[in-house]
């Protein structure tokens, strides 16, 4: 696939994160020609990133993208570049960290690594949390177009603790906020007890790749005088794998 042709697709999968889209809407998220779109759906399809509901229905995310995203070509990996990130902050500021990516409206996390540490948090690998609950969610979403962010605040955001922002002005403060400082924190928004920072991974086309976070009990995590300089840690560890990943 021409390199043209690979941004193209990735547009379509940033778009359909967001939420399913037949080929119409689809080509107006993204301002391409309608067959263009029809064609790099076909290909999508044939390989299990995306899947149609029905036939002439709307298209979804599908499995195969997780597959791409574990198993493509060396320093194109996401989950290998990202892992060493991951190791040195784990250890560094003595949480757990992780990467997520957008997923059918919420984050689904590829990847986790923890320190040597008393008290372990639970390893998300695998699963998923609607992402405007927690910060790697919202700072996708402050990377996104914004007609993508308009589709995903047009339904109704669901309310995991006490602390979800459900109202979608709150949240478009938020990202706002966020798109401001370049990192997000999330204080048992998502998970009861579990307080979490993420910054994005910014693609060349200034949307969102994914995002890493680190978490970590809510007693303990963060240290109140360190929340802005882990924000910056998190920016330079993010960009570093922007960095590997556009290279």
């Amino acid at each position: 696939m021409a390199v043209q042709s690979i941004e193209r697709a990735f547009a379509l999968l940033r778009a359909l994160a967001t939420a399913p889209y037949g080929v119409t809407e689809l080509a107006e998220q993204v301002d391409l020609p309608k067959s263009t779109v029809a064609r790099l759906l076909g290909a999508l399809e044939s390989e299990g990133v995306v899947t149609q509901d029905e036939l002439g229905g709307e298209y979804r995310l599908g499995d195969g993208l997780l597959d791409i995203a574990g198993a493509a070509q060396p320093g194109r990996n996401l989950i290998a570049t990202v892992r060493p990130f991951l190791l040195e902050l784990s250890e560094e500021i003595g949480e757990a960290a992780g990467l997520g990516i957008a997923q059918n409206r919420e984050v689904y996390y590829l990847d986790h690594a923890v320190p040597e540490t008393d008290v372990m948090v639970r390893d998300w690998t695998g699963e998923s949390l609607p992402m405007h609950s927690v910060p790697s969610g919202m700072a996708i979403l402050a990377h996104m177009s914004a007609a993508a962010l308009e589709a995903y605040l047009s339904r109704p955001p669901e309310q995991l603790t006490p602390y979800t922002l459900i109202d979608p002005e709150a949240i478009r403060e938020r990202i706002d906020a966020i798109r401001q400082l370049g990192y997000a924190w999330g204080f048992e928004e998502g998970v009861d007890g579990i307080n979490s920072l993420a910054a994005p991974i910014i693609g060349p086309d200034g949307l969102a790749i994914a995002a890493i976070h680190v978490h970590g009990p809510a007693y303990r995590f963060p240290n109140p005088d360190r929340t802005h300089d882990l924000g910056s840690r998190l920016i330079e560890a993010a960009n570093g794998v922007a960095a590997q990943l556009n290279d």
